[in-house]
C-alpha cells in the first residue's frame, strides 16, 4: 500500500504541470467526468495522438506523462471508459471527456474491499497538510 495513495498526510505535486513543460511533453488536461452523474472521475492528460486514438476507439485513450506512452485507460484492468462527448474549453488548452464507466471503477486503486475506486478523487482535504478518506 503507497503511502501517497492510501495515506492521509497531503503531498500535494505542486510542480507536475512544471515537469510537464520541463520534460517537453506536447500535452492538454483531459478532466474525465461521469456523463450520466456529472462527478469528475480523474485528471490526466491528451496528446494528439491519444486525442485521435480516443475517437477513433470510442473509449478513453490518454497519453502517460510518467511513463512516456498512450495509455487507453482499463486496457489491462477492465474498468475502461465509453466516449458520450469530447468538450473543448474556450482558449482551446483542455479537455472534457464525458464517458460512461464499462468496468466497475475508474482509479487504479481498491478500496478497503478490494474493488477499483469509482473515481480517484476518494480523498477530502482538511486542511494543507491533512486529507481524510471518503470511503472509510
Amino acid at each position: 500500500m503507497s503511502e501517497l495513495e492510501e495515506g492521509t498526510v497531503a503531498c500535494i505535486d505542486f510542480d507536475k504541470v512544471a515537469q510537464i513543460g520541463r520534460d517537453e511533453h506536447q500535452v492538454v488536461p483531459v478532466v474525465l467526468q461521469d456523463a450520466d452523474s456529472g462527478e469528475v472521475l480523474f485528471v490526466g492528460y491528451a496528446n494528439e495522438e491519444a486525442l485521435q486514438l480516443t475517437f477513433e476507439r470510442n473509449s478513453a485513450v490518454l497519453y502517460s506523462t510518467s511513463r512516456n506512452e498512450i495509455w487507453h485507460k482499463g486496457a489491462t484492468s477492465g474498468d475502461t471508459l465509453t466516449l458520450v462527448e469530447v468538450r473543448v474549453n474556450c482558449e482551446q488548452n483542455s479537455l472534457l471527456y464525458r464517458v460512461r464507466r464499462d468496468g466497475g471503477g475508474a482509479c487504479h486503486t481498491r478500496d478497503a474491499t478490494g474493488s477499483s475506486r469509482p473515481s480517484c478523487y476518494y480523498r477530502a482535504a482538511e486542511n494543507l497538510r491533512q486529507l481524510r478518506h471518503r470511503d472509510r
